[in-house]
């Protein structure tokens, strides 16, 4: 169990679960570097932190992460600047809703790049130094989404269920040199990304789906799902046999 991390950085923090994070963090004495693609959105997370927790509480840095070729030198100078990092969170995320009958490689590629592989792009480099280090945590903002292959969303399913598997292995490989990897599963919460959906099952704020991760993570969660009764939920849908699941048309 960790009872504080010096220096953080989240990485998708403009809005939704990273911003509110980030205030989880800094409220908690943390410093946090801010990376999102929208700077006047990050620059407003910012200064609500600063006002809040003092002007060294929050740096900001703008980058796209599907720009995978920038995310090494950004990365270190990150790390230099914040006086070496002890806990990365990746948070970004985005859905490409549609209608039941499209198939649009591009809208799946968005997905892919954005929730899988910028996360690998960004987490390769803290596993990187953390295994060095031994030690560090890393955080990956996953979904319940990942857990089974539904109909509506396929390159979402797809892209969480290849993240929590990259977080795994990550795992698998760091935790003999000290180093937490904790992978996030949130059922619905309630973000800019999941405006256009409706009313969801037990959907959770923002803030409060903050509040359990930065939980999760000073307790050195392996797997945590937020709030703690998708465990059991995703365990039964997780059971169902694939040609009874299919004709319940979920």
């Amino acid at each position: 169990m960790v009872s504080k991390f010096n220096n953080a950085l989240l990485i998708g923090a403009s809005s939704g679960i990273g911003a509110a994070l980030a205030r989880c963090l800094a409220e908690d004495g943390t410093r946090v570097a801010l990376v999102a693609r929208r700077e006047d959105e990050l620059e407003d997370v910012r200064r609500g932190i600063a006002t809040a927790w003092g002007q060294d509480s929050a740096k900001v840095y703008v980058a796209d992460v599907t720009d995978f070729s920038a995310a090494p030198d950004l990365f270190a100078r990150i790390d230099d600047e914040m006086e070496t990092l002890d806990l990365v969170v990746y948070c970004a995320g985005v859905m490409a809703v549609g209608p039941e009958d499209e198939y649009d490689f591009d809208k799946d590629k968005l997905v892919v790049d954005v929730n899988l592989l910028g996360g690998m792009a960004w987490l390769d480099q803290a596993a990187a130094r953390f295994e060095a280090r031994r030690a560090g945590a890393i955080v990956g903002i996953g979904s319940v989404a990942g857990d089974r292959g539904r109909r509506a969303y396929p390159n979402y399913h797809a892209a969480k269920a290849g993240f929590a598997t990259y977080l795994e292995s990550l795992r698998n490989r760091l935790s003999r040199y000290g180093v937490q990897v904790t992978t996030i599963k949130p059922g619905p919460v309630a973000t800019p990304m999941t405006e256009g959906m409706g009313k969801q099952p037990l959907m959770r704020s923002a803030e409060e789906a903050a509040q359990k991760i930065h939980a999760a993570i000073k307790k050195g969660k392996m797997t945590a799902y937020v709030p703690a009764i998708w465990r059991p939920i995703m365990f039964a849908i997780r059971n169902i046999p694939s040609i009874l699941f299919r004709r319940m048309g979920i």
